[in-house]
């Protein structure tokens, strides 16, 4: 099991890594995050939500990503609420103050029918489960579904994350296996110190003194990794990439509060010949050459914020000019003329009354948000930018269809049917566009079409479309961090018996 002394130690990619060795050394590693909080979601074959970074992990053990390797996801709502996702399915919302309460019991039962199952669908099984945060806040050990009673209950031998780049690395370490009974503290056979920037010699004084304080072998220091990764849970991600120098295109991506999915962009990323500037309430966004606009938990408290901020005016502006948009699933239903939330489940506004917002009124269509989630693998054969096969997942309540002014100027973007819209100005040459399908920069080809239409209104060459999905470079990515991770750590502690 890997602990952090702290979110953000880098649990999940470090997780990921060890489950990428793993499987090298032909083991059968299995991902498992008891609880995650989450609305970076990914959903399985069979329809189930689960957290984005436990599918990585599942890739890097080369499996498919299942929602038994997270079988509890809070996604969070807003106003110290979150939906609560059992083994893939809503079961409803809870409040902060009393999900402990209403949601211990059930959600204990949930971890240990996830773990079973794991263990009984897969052959000789190495589990590799993540923690979530600090295994010792005091005030939460008693209620604890995802850390050290996770760990007991495997049995499980633990290495302990610390980062370094956050500085008081050694307080960091001693301070939490401070807080660990005997017991628990017996639990941990390794240290692990990451994101070590410089000449790692210089810590060798360091590493003794910890060893030497603590007893437990320090078996690794790992190097900060410029490499792009995709993201994690925390938007931190985002404020740290730093612009691309060489870059030809720029899309601005709206950071809404309640943004979800953010790893839809992750493979723009990657791209060398893009860079993305994430904007949010109080800045410009100027005139770039695509804006898009991403998922939402909370769709309509977004757009509020979009109209309150003027960002919705600026917006406005730029489709004027002759601006490319597009919309992903939450950020397609904004730039629609009308939005019904008459039970409110994405307003989560029930004390104004109010079940008709107005929307950004870019494409006539009109979302109706129901008690239904769509839900789903999907592969679709895409009209625009050009007809070409694409894959990805719906995870959405809203239903949109388009308004009867609109049927003779608005295109279906794929061959189905209500799963994505397309408006072409003749007026201005603006191009509005919007898809749920989440997950349609991963198709390589579409994305490089798409990315070629902007090129074409600036005569830039067009990049070529033999271009491989982003599962692929995932992929790569995993053996780089693997290829790391083993150069830099010492498992024998942690695998021995």
């Amino acid at each position: 099991m890997i602990f952090g002394t702290s979110s953000g130690a880098g649990k999940s990619l470090m997780t990921a890594a060890l489950c990428r060795v793993l499987l090298r050394r032909g083991e059968n590693p299995v991902p498992f995050k008891g609880q995650n909080m989450s609305n970076n979601a990914w959903v399985d074959k069979n329809g189930g939500e689960m957290a984005f970074s436990q599918a990585m992990q599942a890739w890097a053990a080369g499996s498919n990503p299942e929602c038994y390797m997270n079988p509890i996801l809070l996604k969070p709502k807003g106003d110290s609420t979150s939906e609560v996702i059992h083994l893939g399915k809503c079961m409803g919302t809870a409040r902060a103050d009393k999900y402990y309460e209403d949601w211990f019991d059930s959600g204990w039962a949930v971890i240990v029918e996830a773990l079973n199952d794991l263990i009984k669908a897969n052959h000789l099984p190495r589990i590799v489960a993540e923690g979530a945060g600090s295994p010792v806040e005091v005030n939460l050990q008693s209620r604890d579904l995802t850390n050290l009673r996770i760990a007991k209950f495997i049995k499980a031998r633990c290495l302990l994350i610390a980062d370094i780049e956050r500085g008081g690395v050694f307080a960091q370490i001693v301070g939490t296996l401070a807080l660990l009974s005997p017991e628990e503290r017996k639990l941990i056979r390794g240290i692990l110190i990451n994101k070590f920037r410089g000449r790692r010699e210089l810590f060798d004084d360091g590493k003794k003194w910890i060893e030497k304080e603590t007893g437990i072998p320090v078996v690794g220091v790992m190097p900060w990794l410029a490499t792009a990764f995709p993201p994690e849970d925390s938007l931190d991600l985002i404020q740290t990439r730093n612009p691309k120098n060489n870059a030809q295109i720029e899309i601005v991506v709206i950071k809404l509060p309640s943004i979800s999915n953010f790893s839809d962009l992750d493979p723009l990323e990657n791209e060398n010949t893009v860079n993305l500037r994430w904007v949010e309430q109080g800045q410009i966004i100027g005139n770039p050459d695509a804006l898009i606009i991403p998922g939402s938990k909370q769709t309509i408290s977004d757009l509020n914020t979009l109209y309150t901020s003027g960002l919705s005016s600026q917006i406005k502006d730029y489709a004027f000019k002759g601006g490319h948009i597009l919309g992903i699933c939450g950020g397609m239903q904004m730039l629609g003329r009308f939005l019904k939330d008459s039970s409110y489940f994405e307003s989560n506004s029930v004390d104004n009354h109010i079940i008709n917002y107005p929307g950004l009124n870019l494409l006539p269509i009109q979302t109706e948000f129901k008690d239904i989630k769509s839900l789903g693998r999907k592969s679709a054969l895409s009209k625009w930018p050009s007809s070409v096969n694409t894959s990805g997942f719906e995870l959405h309540r809203g239903v949109s269809n388009i308004l009867e002014d609109g049927l003779d100027i608005i295109e279906d973007m794929y061959e189905e049917e209500n799963l994505g819209w397309v408006l072409k100005s003749e007026k201005n040459k603006s191009i509005i566009a919007g898809t749920y399908l989440h997950g349609i920069f991963d198709n390589g080809v579409w994305r490089r079409l798409w990315l070629n239409k902007l090129r074409e209104v600036k005569n830039l060459e067009p990049l070529s479309t033999n271009k491989a999905n982003h599962s692929e470079q995932i992929d790569n990515l995993m053996n780089i961090i693997a290829d790391e991770f083993e150069r830099y750590v010492d498992l024998s502690p942690l695998l021995e018996n």
